[in-house]
């Protein structure tokens, strides 16, 4: 793998499915996974195979038929869980284990009730299990975010020893800032032995916002996965949002770092999940939400019709959005209606907008916006209609 090149594991089907009340079922999860394949995704987290028989179903049929990416089934640091994943995998061109243990203080000492040795030593074991099945494990160290450094470090290292080729570092409860992450992966990079020898991964929680932002800094230090979902969806506050990174990377070329994503899908993709699950997606969700591109404001909206770039940072089409949306309101300046009017087949002169944009305000003041048969009603009820139509 090269260098400059971070690799995405949507987790959309498994951690994305434990937002409550967003249950699919597995035609659906197929449905999703063969588009994630066509997207681009190195790897489709496709279930946690022994929770259910359904979520087993799911990730072999989902394992038939994925061409391309890595599909990987979760498991606990349990040789059952790792063996049901193990023959639910069994048809996967490429597959991956996911294993791991709580590593922080919190857990070791209220759920697991154990000691660092122990964690360390179960953590060993299941890694060596689950390379019996399969070359291509990966180890979360869950609470990875609030787990001190050196031990973390020490964990890390154990399990590449027993075989681990990616080591998930999860902010399990967001509670990282972007630095604090940051400055962990790099400690790892830099003290971890055999750390060639793996692929860091970032595995970040929303639950303060930050999730994208310290999954960013997490690849500008050092790893070279980001595990993510379309949308953002999840437990509590959700995950990070696999669309905000990857346009994130792509919009900041000068950090060296890319994505083999085909960006053009991302607005299609958000509109399949967001439909499948029945999940409102917020309208001014960064990227994929219906006013991502959609500029009310007089100043603006004069800007992006004389250069879109003045107030766009991302071409629509580069996300699968057609066009920018000039939204009428009463906010609205005069080059808005102007613009709007000639899309709905009227070329107003100054004199007549400036006529038919009184009228407008009028209207535009009663509703909350002004749609296409407004626009008619509008110019149809002003004093330059004839003139208008008959030029």
């Amino acid at each position: 793998m090269s260098d400059s090149n971070v690799k995405i594991f949507d987790t959309t089907l498994r951690d994305g499915e434990q937002v409550p009340g967003c249950k699919l079922n597995t035609e659906q999860k197929v449905i999703i996974a063969e588009q994630l394949d066509v997207l681009g995704v190195d790897v489709i987290e496709a279930g946690f195979p022994v929770s259910s028989p359904g979520d087993f179903k799911s990730v072999e049929a989902i394992s038939k038929i994925v061409k391309n990416a890595t599909v990987c089934g979760l498991t606990r640091s349990v040789e059952n869980d790792i063996k049901v994943a193990a023959e639910a995998l069994t048809y996967a061109k490429h597959a991956r284990i996911h294993t791991g243990i709580g590593t922080s203080d919190s857990h070791i000492k209220h759920k697991f009730k154990s000691s660092r040795e122990a964690i360390i030593e179960r953590a060993v074991r299941a890694v060596k299990y689950s390379k019996s099945f399969v070359e291509d494990v990966e180890f979360y160290a869950e609470d990875a975010g609030r787990t001190d450094n050196e031990y973390l470090a020490r964990v890390c290292e154990a399990v590449i020893k027993a075989g681990a080729t990616v080591l998930n570092i999860p902010d399990t409860t967001g509670y990282c800032l972007p630095s604090e992450y940051g400055a962990k992966i790099k400690y790892l990079k830099e003290n971890v032995k055999g750390i060639e020898k793996a692929i860091l991964s970032c595995h970040c929680h929303n639950d303060l916002g930050l999730a994208t932002a310290n999954s960013i800094e997490g690849v500008i230090n050092g790893a070279r996965q980001i595990e993510c979902t379309i949308n953002g969806i999840g437990e509590r506050a959700g995950n990070t949002a696999l669309e905000e990174v990857v346009m994130v990377l792509k919009q900041h070329p000068y950090l060296n770092l890319d994505t083999n994503i085909n960006t053009s899908m991302l607005y299609g993709m958000s509109q399949l999940v967001s439909d499948s699950m029945g999940i409102y997606t917020q309208p001014n969700k960064a990227i994929v939400g219906a006013n991502a591109f959609a500029h009310s404001s007089g100043i603006h909206q004069d800007g992006v019709i004389k250069n879109r770039e003045t107030y766009e940072i991302i071409n629509p089409k580069d996300v699968g959005v057609t066009e920018s949306a000039i939204v009428l309101t009463a906010r609205s300046g005069r080059a808005a209606l102007a613009y709007r009017a000639k899309n709905v087949g009227y070329e107003l002169t100054k004199i007549q907008l400036d006529e038919i944009y009184a009228n407008f305000l009028s209207f535009a003041d009663k509703k909350k916006e002004i749609n296409d048969n407004d626009i008619h009603q509008i110019i149809e009820t002003s004093n330059v209609y004839q003139q208008i139509i008959s030029a």
